[in-house]
């Protein structure tokens, strides 16, 4: 009887692991799909300013 006891935990294992794996894969999947989604909603490089230093006080402005 151990033997068979030994083989179900095995076996019980197995289908864990394979349904913990599945799980990460689509939460990764679905994380990488809304980071594309947020990167294409993003403002065009031409529309974001740059910024320049100010000579008079140093700081950095858009412009």
């Amino acid at each position: 009887m151990p033997p068979l006891i030994a083989f179900a935990g095995a076996l019980g294992g197995l289908a864990v692991v394979r349904w913990a794996y599945k799980t990460a894969v689509r939460i990764n999947q679905e994380l990488e799909e809304a980071r594309m989604a947020r990167v294409a909603e993003a403002a065009p490089a031409g529309e974001i300013p740059t910024l320049r230093r100010d000579p008079v006080t140093g700081a950095y402005r858009p412009g």
